[in-house]
């Protein structure tokens, strides 16, 4: 209890009341926020002890100690109550971070503000202002419902602690300050507030879209900082960046600063009306860029980040052109069997085969390694126990130069490209952002927040050193996709077998096994789960001389997997590709590829990718126990030719591998089936892939044997019509076109020089 003379120097500079053992004023005080006690008024009620029995029959509480009453003379109380967190090391952190805060902010913070510790651990901060107001919560922190930081205003009290002071003044110094200072106060005191009114997407946005689909705006929000979208406008002051938030000042204002980041949420929360920018309202990167560059229009710059690439292709708008599709699409001159794919994608390849001239089996292997880079390392197929495989997969394009190739396949994998230069030029931003603030003096970076380095998110290379696409894959560890227009500077580094060669690499990465990089030009790499599909064109006659001896023993040709259509360049036509045709394709491979890339699951502690494992269906298990045998039988056959032999083993690989990815699509396409049961339709279309495969390898065989011995039977003589002449000799029903590419002349000159040789028979 305080001494009565105390108590009455309470009584000279602030209105007081007394309180009971409930921390309850125990007699009506209304009187005495508008007038003070007399001395003999308070005495009487400060010696109370007791005895008096109200009209509801309840006992006024004895008094304990005494109040002083807020709002009278313009006294002002900021009520810090760190009983909210959990541990002493917490309060003492929020307290010193929150103190340190005002003092940067406001000049002789000591001289100005008074401040006591209360009972209960927490802080009074008292001053004067002509501005007081009502009881206000400043700060409620996020899942809790009681303040951290409140005002005791008009119509309030605070307990006296005149023990407890921990400032330069007392009470009997609390003093008026300037408005610009209470508006510092309240600013940072707000800053730690979690309960704050987000501005609102109009719903007539959200009608395209489900619970399920990252939108463009929470894909444009998760993919950029606040602080990145608003640089140009605002800076952080030195010493700004806190714990829990980060301070911001606008350009060219005499505040300490207007406003604050959410570190955990990279919400914006301004104070000053001076900008383009609602006040008092979280802010998202969104919502900024929508008042930064559309006046506020969230249709317009929602519609203009969804061209920009952001957000999933929704199902329900890749939906949309089914009723478009023909009942039963039907195909003519096909070998490759693209009916292996859901109905929208068999559709869109035959358009691009109508309407651009492409060659379906082009696009049909192009779409299989398309599949396999949106998949990667995020899921793979358990063949048995022991026995698993992921869905890497080499595919060569083999065709004459300007028949088609890289059209056709660009046709299918320009989605993906497109996300692909989208990752590597916000990197190069982002490295660009890292390097400038590394360059800056200690004084600058105070200026600005500490940038992450950033990870390189690319997910297609092409020319690339072997060390630096190990490098990539580091990072962008789900999968590393190589295209090439041309393969053959690819095969080439393979030709040849030594140790620690790109050729041992390159099979440890088809097989799934870690690989490592210690070269003197480079620093170490390792990468864990290489997963490194490829696919790239090549002519014929520059792929025979890559079909050696050494690399089918080494097994490297037979992992190649081969398209080799009797493709021939079409005149031109008129017809064109309907657009939504290609809006709905584009927009089903970034969101296939978006959707496996969001559901990839990392272990918690490393970040490493940990595969989810599919498995066999009972049925596809038994289909696929019978196609095992069925292969295992012509590797036993010795009727069956050597070449082939050689390749069967791989295609023991290939085929999980192919009921993997096709899967993967059907259940992309199709909600009712589960990604995890490889169904015994998917193991089926696998095996009609494989025996496409399986057939051009035989054509290739077949082909490169009677080249083969073209060549040597051509090599007896000088002159082209010798040469033919001879050739004629070994097999008068040789390959004219095949006999026309080797000796350099058109097919029409070997036809006349065969019709004068038979005609010299006759």
């Amino acid at each position: 209890m305080i001494e009565n003379e105390k108590v009455l120097r309470f009584l000279e500079s602030f209105s007081i009341i007394t309180v009971g053992e409930n921390k309850v004023p125990n007699f009506p005080w209304k009187t005495y926020q508008v007038e003070k006690h007399t001395q003999q008024s308070l005495l009487k009620d400060l010696n109370y002890k007791g005895g008096i029995i109200k009209k509801d029959g309840t006992e006024i509480q004895p008094t304990t100690n005494i109040g002083i009453v807020t709002g009278f003379e313009d006294l002002e109380v900021i009520d810090v109550d760190t009983k909210v967190f959990s541990t002493q090391q917490e309060k003492d952190d929020f307290f010193n971070e929150y103190i340190e805060t005002l003092k940067e902010n406001i000049i002789d913070f000591d001289d100005k503000i008074v401040i006591y510790k209360t009972k209960s651990g927490g802080y009074h901060l008292l001053y004067k202002s002509k501005r007081v107001v009502g009881n206000s919560k400043l700060a409620v922190l996020k899942g809790h419902k009681e303040a951290v930081v409140e005002t005791r205003g008009n119509g309030g009290y605070v307990f006296v602690y005149p023990e407890n002071k921990i400032s330069k003044n007392s009470y009997f110094g609390v003093d008026y300050i300037t408005d610009s200072d209470r508006e510092i106060i309240w600013n940072v005191s707000k800053s730690y507030n979690h309960e704050k009114e987000a501005v609102i997407i109009p719903r007539t946005e959200q009608k395209n879209y489900t619970e399920s689909t990252l939108t463009p705006w929470d894909d444009f929000n998760n993919q950029n900082q606040i602080f990145d979208v608003v640089s140009d406008e605002f800076v952080i002051p030195p010493r700004g960046i806190k714990n829990k938030h980060i301070l911001v000042r606008r350009h060219g204002t005499t505040a300490p600063h207007s406003g604050y980041i959410f570190k955990d949420s990279n919400c914006l929360y301004l104070f000053s009306t001076g900008t383009i920018y609602p006040d008092e309202k979280l802010i998202s990167p969104f919502v900024a860029y929508t008042y930064k560059y559309h006046n506020g229009d969230f249709k317009e710059a929602t519609k203009d980040l969804y061209n920009q690439g952001f957000g999933e292709r929704l199902k329900s708008k890749i939906e949309e052109l089914k009723p478009d599709l023909p009942e039963k699409i039907e195909f003519k001159n096909v070998s490759f069997p693209i009916e292996v794919f859901p109905d929208g994608i068999q559709f869109y390849l035959k358009e691009c085969a109508d309407k651009l001239d492409s060659n379906i089996d082009f696009m049909g292997v192009s779409m299989l390694w398309l599949a396999s880079v949106c998949i990667g390392n995020s899921y793979e197929i358990e063949v048995k126990r022991g026995w698993k495989e992921n869905g890497v997969v080499w595919i060569a394009v083999v065709g004459k130069a300007g028949i088609g190739k890289t059209p056709s396949i660009n046709n299918v994998i320009f989605p993906l490209q497109k996300s692909n230069s989208k990752e590597i030029k916000k990197y190069i931003t982002e490295k660009e952002k890292y390097d400038y603030y590394h360059s800056l003096s200690k004084k600058d970076k105070d200026q600005f927040p500490e940038p992450i380095l950033p990870k390189k998110t690319q997910f297609i290379a092409n020319d690339i050193t072997l060390e630096a696409l190990v490098e990539l894959h580091q990072e962008s560890d789900n999968a590393v996709g190589v295209f090439k227009d041309e393969l053959a500077g690819w095969l080439k580094d393979m030709n040849k077998y030594r140790a620690g060669s790109d050729l041992e690499f390159w099979l440890s990465c088809w097989s799934g096994k870690s690989v490592s990089m210690n070269r003197k030009t480079a620093k170490s790499s390792f990468v864990e789960k290489p997963f490194i599909p490829v696919l790239g064109g090549i002519q014929p006659s520059i792929f025979n001389s890559f079909s050696t001896e050494e690399n089918k023993e080494n097994g490297f040709m037979d992992r190649m997997l081969l398209s080799f259509p009797d493709a021939t360049v079409d005149e031109y036509n008129d017809n064109e590709l309907d657009y939504d045709t290609i809006k709905w394709y584009s927009e089903s491979m970034v969101s296939f590829y978006e959707t496996f890339k969001k559901y990839t699951v990392r272990n918690e502690t490393t970040g490493d990718v940990e595969p989810q494992t599919c498995r066999f269906t009972p049925d596809a298990k038994k289909e696929w126990k019978r196609i095992f045998n069925t292969i295992t039988g012509h590797q036993n056959n010795e009727d069956e030719n050597e070449y082939l032999k050689s390749m069967y083993p791989k295609q023991k690989s290939y085929i999980p591998r192919f009921a993997l990815l096709i899967h993967c699509f059907d259940a992309f396409f199709d909600n009712t089936k589960t990604v995890n049961e490889i169904s015994k339709e998917s193991i089926l279309k696998a095996e009609k892939v494989s025996e496409y495969f399986i057939s051009v390898a035989k054509k290739v065989k077949y082909e490169s044997t009677e080249m083969n011995e073209i060549k040597n039977v051509s090599k007896k003589v000088e002159s082209k019509v010798e040469k033919i002449q001879a050739i004629y000799n070994d097999n008068n029903d040789f390959n004219r076109t095949k006999v026309a590419e080797l000796l350099g002349v058109s097919r029409q000159y070997v036809v006349k020089v065969v019709k004068k040789i038979e005609e010299q028979k006759q």
